[in-house]
């Protein structure tokens, strides 16, 4: 490969890591209410193992106080819908004078 094509490799690397964490915060459809605290989901082991990928994609209701108060799993793998929602348990947004639905996309590479 000459230098050429792996330096436009990486670029094209760089912009996707980019273009992932971006959809994984969902920057736009919460520009209304401030995230305080999302930790990222672990990748399960088992998940791992068999290289799977994919998607989960869960819609939230965030309360005034800004815990998450119910989810809906739109789709995923159980194995990565699992991570999820685990660690969604631990997101905490700002305060608001109402509750917010917030759509959620967590994308899953190996």
């Amino acid at each position: 490969m000459d230098e050429k094509a792996k330096g436009a490799k990486i670029l094209a690397r760089s912009f996707l890591a980019m273009a992932l964490i971006l959809t994984a915060l969902n920057l736009p459809a919460q520009e209304g209410r401030k995230l305080i605290s999302n930790p990222t989901p672990a990748y399960p082991e088992t998940a791992k193992r068999f290289r799977l990928t994919g998607v989960v994609k869960v819609e939230v209701v965030v309360a005034p106080d800004g815990h998450i108060k119910a989810t809906k799993v739109v789709g995923g793998h159980p194995l990565l819908v699992s991570a999820v929602e685990e660690t969604l348990k631990n997101w905490k947004y700002a305060p608001a004078s109402t509750e917010a639905t917030v759509l959620l996309e967590f994308k899953f590479n190996p």
